[in-house]
């Protein structure tokens, strides 16, 4: 009897250290999870533009494979890969994530670029051309699931810059936590959002009721002014997170002149008001880490349509936008 009190004393240790282990995973994931929110913007108002002008019946079954490929490349690709960076070679991190902070300027620069100066894409031209609906389906899933891969990636870097030092098992529950729940966040609004309208054209069509009615035309109406404030918002979510993590790795690697100037303006900006300073200073911060990131994507348009891209497209054979 005594052996048997003791192994459920043993039972009970390790159940109170797996519920903290638990407890540990989920604080940090949450704050992991908190740090990549103007990527999870961009993503989720990014996708929706692959299932556009295709048949209604295929949007879901397009965002599921999508969302399948996403944690495909989190899980799969870019899990084992953190991991083996945090272990063995954590000093690439930073320039890494600086990489893909630069990146997230020059995707939004080129947004803003484009819609001040709209010209001629060969690509966007190529993709709106008729062709066999199976044919174009592939393209855009193939083509959203490589821009995921990228946010991704720039998703578990971050995520993983945040953990907090421990045992590769619980960085890899972390990480593993984080990818599967911001997946499921990220690709469940993108399907609310998609299928809105029809929901909006049902309710307008079939209702009972006029005011039903009347409120399913006002989300056919709405639906539209919503994903381009959707592009609009996930434009400057780019902007802001990629010019942050560019000025918070140069003050890592030893040049923190940028960070301290733009953190001091913040704190004059919150010690000019009386209330809500922790916002206001918090907009300030975001303001010019977007203004800083939007001039980085400008100078580096040119540098990767010039140079960058055609030096890929020798390599590969392939052309690149």
């Amino acid at each position: 009897m005594s052996g048997l009190l003791a192994l459920l004393d043993d039972v009970a240790a390790i159940a109170k250290v797996a519920a903290a282990s638990v407890d540990d995973i989920a604080a940090a994931a949450a704050k992991a999870g908190s740090k990549t929110a103007g990527v999870l913007i961009d993503d989720a108002a990014v996708t929706p533009t692959y299932v556009t002008g295709l048949d209604a019946s295929r949007e879901l079954p397009m965002i599921w494979r999508i969302t399948l490929g996403s944690l495909k490349n989190k899980l799969i690709i870019l899990l084992p890969a953190a991991l083996l960076l945090s272990n063995f070679a954590p000093w690439l991190i930073t320039p890494l994530l600086m990489f893909g902070g630069a990146y997230l300027c020059f995707e939004g620069a080129e947004k803003v670029f484009h819609a001040l100066f709209p010209h001629a894409s060969h690509e966007v031209e190529e993709d709106m051309s008729p062709r066999d609906p199976a044919h174009l389906e592939e393209a855009r899933v193939a083509g959203a699931i490589k821009t995921d891969f990228i946010l991704s990636a720039e998703i578990m870097t971050i995520a993983l810059s945040v953990i907090p030092e421990s045992g590769i098992y619980m960085e890899a529950a972390t990480l593993a936590v984080v990818a599967i729940g911001i997946t499921i966040a990220v690709y469940g609004t993108v399907a609310v959002i998609v299928k809105m309208d029809d929901v909006g054209l049902h309710m307008a069509g079939n209702a009972r009721f006029a005011l039903t009615r009347s409120l399913g035309r006002g989300l056919v109406r709405f639906m539209p002014k919503l994903l381009l404030a959707l592009s609009v918002i996930g434009t400057g979510a780019m902007l802001w997170v990629g010019g942050n993590i560019l000025i918070h790795g140069l003050e890592v690697l030893g040049w923190p002149w940028l960070y301290d100037e733009i953190r001091h303006l913040a704190e004059i900006a919150r010690g000019a008001v009386s209330s809500f300073a922790g916002l206001v200073g918090w907009a300030v911060t975001a303001f010019l880490d977007g203004v800083f990131g939007l001039a980085l994507g400008l100078v580096l348009i040119p540098v990767v349509t010039k140079a960058i891209g055609p030096m890929i497209a020798a390599v590969t054979g392939r052309a690149t936008p």
